[in-house]
Formats: C-alpha cells, structure tokens, sequence
C-alpha cells in the first residue's frame, strides 16, 4: 500500500468517525429526550445534545479534510477549496457553540459556573 493511499484510507476513516458522531449523537439526544419527558426543558436539552454532537462531527470532518488534502493533493486549488470548507465548517461550529452556550468560544466561563450551563439567545 501507498503512503497515499494509507492517507486515504485514514481520511474515508475520520470522515465516517465524523458522520457516525452524528448519528449516534443525534440518535442519543432523540434517546434521552424520548425517556426523559417529565424533566424539564426537554426542548432545550435535546437541542445541546444535538449540538455538540454536530460539533464534534464538524471538527472531525474538517480534520479528515485536512489530512486528505495535505498529505494527498497539497496543490494550490485544492488548498484553496479546503479553506473555503474550513472557513464554512468554522463558522457552522462557532455558530453552534454560540447557541449551545450563548457566548462565543473565545469567551471565558464565569467563575463557578458550569460549561454550557447558560442557554444560547434562541433556546428559549
């Protein structure tokens, strides 16, 4: 085997980590909120779960992306459409992460408080 096809087979393999995390995120959020109907929001809740495991899909298909097109074809076309994705994939995830936690990535939790325990400008 090639050192470009092992690099290929890596991405297909990170891609299909990303999609899965997707899936089983979206799978698990649909599980929870099924059985847990008496607590609460469940509206809001499923939406976090849902979210970050969008998230987590995102950041791996940008890395399978990543590795595909810089180990495989670091060509000046191929560079430039792999920062059109990340640059669109970055703004998918900073969105998300916006209406999961309502603040920014690069925003500090406050002292005490838990990651994500405050709910993003659309949950209500």
């Amino acid at each position: 085997m090639t050192f470009a096809e092992v690099i290929e087979v890596v991405g297909k393999v990170v891609d299909a980590a990303g999609v899965a995390a997707i899936v089983v995120g979206a799978l698990y959020a649909t599980f929870l909120s099924a059985t847990r109907r008496h607590e609460g929001n469940v509206y809001r809740l499923f939406r976090r779960r849902l979210g970050r495991s969008i998230l987590l899909g995102l950041e791996l298909l940008v890395a399978a992306d990543i590795i595909r097109t810089v180990a495989i074809t670091p060509t000046l076309e191929s560079v430039g459409v792999l920062a059109a994705i990340v640059l669109i994939r970055t703004f998918l995830s900073f969105s998300l992460e916006l209406e999961i936690t309502g603040r920014w990535p690069w925003q500090q939790v406050p002292a005490g408080e838990e990651p994500g325990a405050q709910e993003g400008p659309a949950a209500s």
